[in-house]
């Protein structure tokens, strides 16, 4: 197949390319964090302030930036979302409310599609954070506050491909969004909220009480059950413990497998006649119920067990679950 590339390249050190891109790359990180001073902290001030939405937009390349930035935005407490500037001259411009902050990114700040957007925002009231590198430029000069991110060189020989200029873009955007984040006292429980379906939701949303196993399906017998009805309820409930309680549902003791396979290497002991009291552990290692999930596998594995019964504040055992369901919840 004919491409247009010649067909026997030169010789090329590809990893001395790729750290020039790095060293290239850093020296614009560098320029523009040097430039992070009072239009910053106003562009800040500007968002705090609003009581609507942060309106992401850019072409192209630029495009592509926005869209990060406004889902780094929204997953760290400040409602944002990309709009399109060529969908947005066609209707979608009725997504935004005049409570909205509008955040445009060019780096030429002379995109036609945003450029003609202008009217109708300022029209509307909305106010205008624009990122772009050139600090004369229409978009730059009709913004409310704009944010400088010019950079020194383009990473790509040709100084064609954005490079340098969108890394330094997308980095301006993370400092503003780590920022608000930061003056919101957002927390990592409300990260996770916003994140119910990664690993980090999980481990910090799910609790104890989703995921153990309660009422008839918790393994327990009473004080004075013998080994043979311990064993016929870890059988049935197939958690590989038992819990031992009192009449009002109190914890006493726990029998587990382990136990089990300790005690028939002991040849005096009759599994049907011997009383559970006397061969189960009276002080297991148990949760509470308001406990994380997370929490759970955390201490199975520090203490090196396979299961855990559940108690509320007066010890009544109300749940049981070992690792096969923090499993299945994905939490280990």
């Amino acid at each position: 197949m004919a491409t247009p590339f010649a067909s026997t390249p030169p010789a090329i050190d590809f990893a001395a390319s790729g750290r020039r891109v790095f060293a290239v790359e850093a020296r614009g990180l560098e320029a523009v964090a040097a430039r992070v001073d009072g239009a910053f902290s106003r562009a800040c001030a500007l968002v705090l302030a609003a009581s609507g939405r942060v309106v992401c937009t850019g072409m192209g390349k630029s495009g592509h930036v926005a869209r990060k930035i406004a889902a780094t935005l929204a997953s760290t407490g400040t409602p944002a979302f990309y709009m399109h500037p060529g969908e947005a001259g066609h209707g979608d411009l009725g997504m935004v409310t005049d409570a909205d902050i509008v955040l445009a990114v060019s780096y030429s700040g002379e995109s036609d599609e945003i450029l003609m957007l202008l009217p109708a925002l300022k029209r509307q009231g909305n106010r205008l954070l624009a990122m772009t590198g050139r600090p004369g430029s229409t978009l730059a000069t009709a913004a409310d506050v704009h944010l400088d991110v010019s950079v020194p060189e383009e990473a790509c020989p040709l100084h064609l491909a954005p490079t340098t200029s969108t890394t330094a873009t997308m980095a301006m955007g993370d400092a503003l969004a780590v920022a608000l984040l930061e003056a919101r006292g957002f927390t990592a429980d409300d990260f996770a909220r916003s994140h119910p379906a990664g690993a980090l939701g999980r481990r910090l949303l799910l609790h104890i009480g989703d995921v153990m196993h309660t009422g008839d399906a918790v393994p327990r017998v009473p004080g004075e059950a013998s080994l043979g009805d311990a064993l016929l309820e870890m059988s049935r409930k197939r958690l590989g413990v038992t819990a031992v309680v009192d009449a009002d549902g109190v914890l006493l003791g726990l029998y587990t497998d382990g136990d089990l396979r300790r005690t028939l290497g002991d040849r005096s002991v009759d599994v049907h006649a011997t009383p559970i009291a006397e061969v189960m552990t009276r002080d297991p290692v148990t949760i509470d119920s308001e406990a994380l999930a997370v929490e759970a596998a955390r201490l199975m594995e520090t203490r090196k067990i396979n299961a855990l019964l559940v108690l509320d504040a007066q010890r009544r055992v109300v749940g049981a679950l070992n690792v096969h369901d923090l499993l299945r919840a994905r939490v280990v």
